[in-house]
């Protein structure tokens, strides 16, 4: 349908696979829209890409907070090509102390049984702490599912009769370190926890505030990590398809120069090659700074606070770096009692190394032992190389955006690949035959990441609930007819897809 004569009923800008999923529910509705991406490709960093005749993932490829969403049947994806492959164990746990591993299964009791032969004083500890935290990530998930109000919160806690929410509180309020250290003594226990947690939200885990970061092993708990079989980019993929099926138009290579009010409300966008495309709706994925400083024009008074707040907001600095390697040994990972699974390895050095490590992000420098993210998805899907050889994901963190003497003549990724090889069978990176590197001055000049971090929501569902930054919690802004959809909106990053889909039931409600 089209209404008062607009181009578009809503256009929404950014086809990261929030974009996508926003856009797909619009167009499902019933609204003529129209997607813009920038790029000449859809998904952002949740795509894949052909590297060394390999199929590689721009980021990791763990699905699983997008598995906790119904956007998969809503909106039909099967249909569309997406198939999961569910991770068993979801995760290998390690650290670079003891270097043995263990692993994390959906199943709580084989969890157990793994950790017993590495751990086992660990083991009573643990399930403490899964009868505490695995509550906390069901109501965080389900409140994720819906658009967040006083209402929304209040059914999902009454649904699960207040299971978790006073615990949800108290580990709001502490930092990740705290948390774990109720229930373990052991650093090597819980490191991987924190290094899938805080760390990856760029941070140093005994952070105050952080305290929910430490439900990274509950969470495996709660969903199954799953991988689409093709890569991660199949995921997008099927929500491009998904829209168009729908009716929806998506423009690439298209990047926007302005959002253009008129009186109080979104008039048009234009894009910068001059296109001026009218609509009732503007959804930006995009981050929110660049949203409200760079692209408003002719902004309403209302929205001027919001204006300043952002204008004065100073972004994140990146501090993951991804190596993607081809190579054609068997991968056999020492330490591991079994045969190597192709599940996400996380390698994890002590919480003083941790802090020094996001310390670092300041002063431009790293530590010596990284935290390293590791997986091989080639074995468990095996048409992402060619018969032969197996592709390695290696994620490293913490990695300054400046670092010290620049990216482009640094050394850090050799060392980064020899400290994994380390832990592997011998011969492991002499079979290395190709591989790159991609810092966050690459991810800010290639995926228009504002100093190579996607902006993410600053706070769980308290600050959510709380709503200071309203722009980000309930997706609506001071500019009527204008939406936020992206990773800066609650509930967050990562491969979840619930920012897009509540923002769309946003706009759907508002109509």
């Amino acid at each position: 349908m089209n209404v008062n004569t607009t181009d578009y009923d809503a256009i929404v800008i950014g086809a990261g696979h929030n974009g996508l999923t926003c856009a797909a529910y619009l167009a499902r509705h019933g609204l003529c829209t129209l997607l813009l991406e920038a790029r000449s490709g859809v998904g952002g960093t949740a795509a894949s890409e052909t590297f060394a005749g390999a199929t590689v993932n721009i980021c990791n490829c763990d699905h699983l907070t997008f598995r906790t969403t119904p956007i998969a049947e809503e909106l039909d994806l099967a249909t569309h090509g997406l198939t999961y492959i569910d991770m068993t164990p979801s995760q290998i746990n390690g650290d670079w102390e003891s270097r043995r591993f263990w692993a994390l299964h959906h199943d709580l009791e084989e969890t157990l049984q793994s950790l017993s032969q590495v751990h086992p004083r660990a083991v009573d500890g643990y399930r403490r702490y899964a009868q505490d935290a695995v509550p906390v990530a069901r109501l965080i998930t389900e409140a994720a599912n819906e658009p967040l109000s006083r209402r929304s919160l209040l059914s999902t806690v009454f649904r699960r009769r207040g299971r978790g929410l006073a615990t949800m509180i108290r580990y709001s309020r502490m930092s990740a370190v705290g948390v774990m250290r109720e229930y373990f003594d052991d650093e090597s226990v819980y490191g991987p926890a924190l290094a899938t947690g805080p760390v990856v939200w760029g941070l140093s885990p005994d952070t105050p505030g952080t305290g929910l970061g430490a439900l990274t092993y509950a969470m495996k708990h709660v969903a199954h990590v799953g991988r689409p079989v093709g890569g991660s980019g199949a995921l997008p993929a099927a929500l491009r398809a998904s829209f168009e099926a729908a009716g929806g138009t998506l423009m690439l290579e298209s990047p926007v120069a302005s959002i253009d009010c008129m009186g109080d409300s979104v008039g048009s966008v234009t894009t910068v090659d001059g296109r001026v495309f009218t609509t009732r709706f503007a959804i930006s994925a995009a981050d929110p700074q660049r949203t409200f400083v760079r692209w408003l024009r002719n902004p309403p008074s209302a929205s001027m606070a919001t204006i300043r707040k952002w204008r004065d907001h100073a972004p994140q600095p990146g501090y993951e770096s991804k190596m993607d390697a081809v190579f054609t040994s068997d991968p056999v990972l020492a330490g591991y009692d079994g045969p190597t699974p192709a599940s996400t390895i996380v390698v994890s050095p002590t919480i003083s190394e941790m802090r020094r490590g996001a310390e670092g992000l300041e002063t431009g420098t790293v530590t010596e032992r990284m935290v390293l993210l590791a997986n091989i998805p080639t074995l468990a899907d095996s048409t992402l190389a060619p018969t032969g050889t197996h592709v390695l994901s290696l994620e490293a963190l913490f990695t300054p955006y400046a670092l010290r003497g620049g990216w482009a003549s640094s050394s850090l990724p050799e060392i980064w690949l020899t400290q994994f090889s380390s832990l592997m069978q011998d011969g492991f990176q002499e079979s290395v035959t190709h591989h790159r590197t991609m810092t966050p001055d690459l991810y800010e000049s290639e995926f228009n990441l504002p100093m190579g971090h996607a902006t993410s929501f600053p706070g769980g569902p308290i600050s959510a609930f709380i709503g200071t930054d309203r722009e980000l919690s309930r997706y609506e802004t001071p500019v009527n007819g204008l939406f936020l959809c992206g990773a800066a909106t609650f509930p967050g990053a990562g491969v979840w897809g619930a920012s897009g889909r509540n923002a769309a039931l946003t706009v759907i409600k508002r109509l």
